[in-house]
């Protein structure tokens, strides 16, 4: 894999070098954020006035490289170069390579006969098995699905389809149950009758085109001839159409997000359910759908992290595999897909993304704590590699009455772990970066640590997608408490359905009033009580290993003309203690800066910081710079905002430190966090 990964990466170098004009080198990227931000009235008492950095427009992100350095910044993170998968599909390509016969989609003879095998002998695969029958039970006493759109998203109950589908269809396959046909037979007549699945918003016809496709793909031999007829005239008119529309909500398929990967497994497994009826438009939409992928597959590089965070990665991810293993069984390749730079390596940003506590570093619009049972996408890592880290054998065994109702993708999780074969275990590093447009640097104590250090700290910028202004923000663990917390996500809907502009990313849009969403409700730094430019990317500007690694993040674009420059560093001294040091120079209009720490412990101001304490612990907060400035609390419990997600205890403790304290322009924001 590593190897593939470099060919990839040499190919994409090579082909840079060889674009840029004779004596000519790209240019910078430059800021775009503009206008002022504004805090409506209520949260003026509790919080600073949202007011834009002054100067941004325009600002360039970095002090002006060299040639040569441009020319290395250009080739790590071009703007618009995406490698591309194998896409030889045509119609007759189809003709001459898809599997002749059902099952297509993620089984074939081969791998149900393996299936079954593991059935026998292996315990993970027969007690994965037993949790699925256990919700086939329940899903036979549930009522029918319906039409019902909440707001403007159909999506759970295309969730609720796949789900079901996934479940009834492994288990149908594996024992021919003729009430879990009828069922399937049920489900399938009932979505395939809906007027639509909603293609305004796209991912719920993926979703539901990846569960009917499903159905038919692995059940369709036994249900009644007008059923699968029916079903396949859906995915053809409602699934895969709708896509064509140029005024509907096609974006995706070129887009970098989660969209895309989402999206296009969905129209991929429809295409291959109706190829044989369809080949022309089969083939055209796979092919299609070859060439938009790469556009979100480049976000995971240079190292595997995933903007969107932790539990977006799953769900982007889980789409990306399931178009992998449905090519891989269609057509005996996945045409590049899992060879994909960074791909692979995503794997192990997942596995360090959770903290010990169980809850993730929940960057972006992340979920708080992942799920108790075993992770089904990192199953397919597994029987991928053979690595034994991303396989969760303890997770997949405990009792199956305790999973209670599985993943989406239980159905295919099972022949994932049904493929795995243990060949070796690569332990995950206790210092790790993840570079690119949102980059991440992770300290960990490891097994042997009995205080489970976990640091967790980010650059990045507001515009990426499900992105928040919240570079050089942090979290962090010692003794089993998360002393600094990121506020983490809100309800989509619950924020929509009062007229709330979510997705709005300018500089003054609505989205950036929420404490979840602006750098007030993180760990970072503020200046002049002023949002974070909006665009100003916050890259990685240094990072060591070793037993005192360090990493440090350039924040400098991030303030627009409030600073001159910003890098805030993570030191960690030992396996109790994190230094963080911020080294700033000021302009004319800086005015105030104000380091701040969120958190939801209780709070004892003392004469040179704070103590934090927590579940019978306690952390000290050192201010090491400038013991004479006291630490102020700011209560965040209620938030500010009536639509601010409210979070038990919390609040941001502050330094607030004048123009004056920087003298001759600069200094340094030294403060200590250790086990008291």
């Amino acid at each position: 894999m590593k190897k593939a990964n470099n060919l990839f990466r040499l190919r994409k170098w090579l082909i840079l070098i060889l674009l840029l004009p004779a004596g000519t080198a790209p240019l910078a990227a430059a800021s775009e954020a503009a206008g002022p931000g504004a805090m409506p009235p209520a949260a003026a008492a509790t919080s600073p006035a949202l007011a834009a950095p002054a100067g941004t427009a325009g600002r360039p992100e970095a002090t002006a490289p060299t040639a040569a350095a441009k020319i290395v910044t250009e080739i790590k993170t071009p703007a618009t170069d995406s490698l591309s998968l194998e896409n030889p599909v045509t119609a007759d390509y189809l003709q001459k390579h898809l599997r002749k016969s059902s099952p297509r989609l993620l089984l074939s003879p081969e791998l149900e006969a393996r299936l079954k095998s593991k059935l026998e002998i292996d315990p993970v695969v027969q007690n994965m098995y037993q949790a699925i029958k256990l919700n086939a039970a329940g899903i036979l006493t549930e009522p029918l699905l319906e039409r019902i759109v909440t707001g403007r998203r159909l999506l759970s109950v295309s969730r609720e389809m796949l789900y079901r589908m996934n479940i009834l269809c492994m288990v149908y396959r594996m024992e021919e149950d003729p009430a879990v046909l009828t069922r399937i037979n049920e489900e399938l007549n009932a979505v395939s009758n809906f007027s639509d699945w909603n293609p305004s918003h796209y991912l719920d016809v993926a979703e539901m085109s990846m569960a009917v496709a499903l159905a038919v793909d692995w059940a369709g031999a036994s249900l009644p001839d007008s059923t699968v007829t029916l079903a396949k005239k859906a995915l053809i008119e409602k699934g895969i159409k709708p896509s064509y529309n140029k005024k509907g909500n096609t974006g995706w398929i070129n887009g970098d997000n989660n969209w895309n990967q989402v999206c296009n497994a969905g129209m991929i497994a429809a295409s291959l359910v109706i190829a044989d009826q369809d080949p022309v438009l089969a083939a055209k939409t796979i092919s299609r759908a070859l060439e938009g992928i790469p556009h979100a597959l480049e976000a995971y590089g240079p190292d595997g992290v995933y903007p969107e965070g932790s539990t977006y990665w799953s769900y982007g991810t889980s789409f990306s595999v399931l178009t992998a293993s449905i090519l891989e069984s269609a057509f005996g390749t996945d045409f590049g897909l899992s060879a994909y730079p960074a791909f692979m390596e995503s794997a192990d940003f997942r596995l360090l993304s959770v903290a010990p506590s169980g809850w993730y570093y929940n960057f972006s619009d992340c979920g708080d704590e992942r799920s108790e049972n075993g992770d089904l996408v990192l199953a397919w890592f597994a029987a991928k590699t053979g690595n034994k880290i991303y396989f969760e054998k303890e997770r997949f065994l405990q009792k199956p009455e305790e999973m209670e109702k599985l993943s989406r993708h239980a159905g295919a999780g099972l022949v994932w772990l049904a493929a795995f074969e243990s060949r070796d275990e690569t332990a995950l590093p206790l210092v790790w970066k993840g570079e690119g447009p949102n980059p991440v640097v992770i300290f960990r104590g490891g097994p042997e640590d009995p205080g489970n250090y976990y640091l967790g700290a980010k650059g990045g910028r507001g515009t990426n997608n499900h992105g928040n202004m919240d570079a050089g923000s942090f979290v962090f663990e010692l003794d089993g408490v998360r002393w600094a917390i990121d506020p983490g996500n809100q309800a989509y809907h619950e924020l929509e359905k009062t007229g709330f502009n979510l997705w709005g990313s300018c500089q003054d849009c609505e989205r950036w009033t929420l404490l979840t969403k602006n750098n007030f409700g993180h760990s970072t730094l503020t200046v002049n009580n002023a949002l974070h430019a909006v665009d100003g990317h916050a890259g990685l500007a240094d990072f060591k290993n070793g037993e005192r690694p360090e990493a440090a993040f350039d924040l400098t674009a991030a303030f627009g003309d409030h600073l001159q420059s910003a890098v805030r560093r993570f030191t960690k001294e030992n396996d109790h203690s994190l230094l963080i040091e911020d080294t700033i120079e000021i302009t004319d209009s800086t005015k105030l800066v104000t380091w701040q720490l969120i958190t939801t412990s209780d709070v004892e101001i003392t004469r040179r910081g704070a103590i934090l304490s927590q579940d019978g612990k306690q952390l000290r907060l050192e201010n090491l710079s400038h013991p004479d400035i006291p630490v102020s609390v700011i209560s965040l419990d209620p938030p500010p905002l009536e639509l601010d997600r409210k979070i038990k205890g919390l609040k941001r403790l502050e330094i607030r430190l004048p123009a004056e304290a920087f003298t001759n322009g600069a200094g340094t924001i030294r403060v200590r966090l250790s086990r008291n």
